[in-house]
């Protein structure tokens, strides 16, 4: 370990952070399946992988930001 290791606020703040936002989401999504659940078996297995996935995208960028401080 270097000696200029300094412990930063933004790895816990971002764990808290993004259990909140998977939490919102995740709440956001519930709250459609009740639509979502009308719609045929076959679109509502691609609309439920496409918004499995689609929280994946902004991640990448939220996690350099947690190490380094940098968003890219």
């Amino acid at each position: 370990m270097s000696q200029d290791y300094r412990p930063t606020w933004r790895k816990p703040i971002g764990i808290i952070l993004l259990m909140l936002a998977l939490v919102l989401y995740a709440a956001a999504i519930a709250a459609f399946s009740g639509t979502i659940g009308q719609w045929h078996v076959a679109v509502q297995t691609v609309v439920y992988i496409v918004l499995g996935v689609a929280w994946l995208l902004p991640l990448r960028r939220f996690l350099i930001w947690m190490e380094t401080g940098r968003w890219g």
